[in-house]
């Protein structure tokens, strides 16, 4: 990336400003000095989202400034709440949060018990998805807790095939995220693909399909590459993150991801890829450019 003398002198006397000032004018600066970088255009083979989870320390809509600028067209995971303010930046959620209490990742769809209960939160969720002109809507497994995954599979298709013909009508697809259980999620049991496919092909909609999530799948089975490949039709959804650690996906790790991206887009997906590390610099908008950056291909 080259930057104009005029560029440069700029940024340095905005990096010198940020010095005397608050927490928030150096943050603020930062988000700046990235929009004013001369921005390499980007390929167009992946369409990029980010993780609004990963960067908690900057106010949302400095996140959805600096992800325009950088060639975004998405903000995952944020609730209703927070639809406007992406929309505020002509930016899509392509992936829209389980915004609630009183569900997640350890408590999902894989006991009956909470099928009622979940089938009103999510009927809530479709439609607030649908009104914004969104398309997919997290959901989650839940933990084992002694189920075995036969009957887990039973269990969440029995619940999620009642959404079914609600989701259809909304044009909106429930996804289900793949987690490890091995290290970040003990006892999560949507913690292998091949699990996910067999629930995609139990439910039978092309509502409902797999997040693949690449650093937890790493973490469970590798293969990463033959895996996409071989169930590409199931996947509506992808997640970066480094392994082990979860940080940048650079050379400190062990994936490749300019492969993994190729094989994605060779696939001809047409969804989101999305940042989802933890960055470790301290300048954190660095770190998710160049993660963008090397996804591009």
């Amino acid at each position: 990336m080259t930057y104009s003398s005029s560029r440069r002198d700029a940024i340095k006397k905005v990096a010198t400003m940020a010095l005397a000032g608050s927490a928030l004018t150096s943050l603020t600066t930062r988000v700046a000095a990235h929009e004013g970088a001369v921005n390499e255009k980007l390929k167009g083979k992946i369409n990029h989202s980010v993780c609004a989870w990963c960067y908690n320390s900057i106010p949302l809509e400095e996140l959805c400034k600096a992800a325009k600028s950088m060639g975004m067209g998405s903000i995952d995971l944020l609730g209703p709440k927070d639809f406007a303010t992406a929309k505020k930046y002509d930016l899509t959620c392509a992936m829209v949060a389980l915004s609630h209490k009183d569900w997640g990742i350890t408590r999902g769809w894989n006991r009956t018990a909470h099928h009622e209960p979940l089938i009103k939160v999510y009927e809530h969720l479709i439609d607030e998805t649908a009104k914004a002109g969104f398309t997919n809507l997290i959901c989650f497994s839940g933990n084992r807790e002694g189920l075995d995954d036969q009957q887990g599979i039973e269990h969440c298709a029995a619940g999620l095939k009642k959404l079914m013909s609600y989701a259809e009508k909304k044009k909106v697809t429930l996804v289900m995220e793949l987690l490890n259980s091995k290290v970040d999620h003990h006892d999560y049991q949507c913690d292998h693909t091949a699990w996910g496919v067999e629930l995609c092909k139990a439910i039978g909609s092309e509502r409902f399909k797999l997040l693949y999530d690449i650093y937890h799948m790493q973490i469970m089975e590798g293969d990463v590459i033959r895996t996409i490949r071989e169930n590409q039709q199931y996947i509506a959804h992808y997640h970066t993150g480094g392994v082990p650690g979860r940080n940048e996906i650079d050379e400190t790790q062990e994936l490749y991801y300019p492969a993994i991206m190729q094989a994605v887009a060779d696939t001809g997906f047409k969804g989101f890829v999305a940042q989802e590390f933890i960055p470790k610099r301290q300048d954190k908008l660095a770190s998710l450019k160049q993660g963008v950056l090397i996804c591009d291909v």
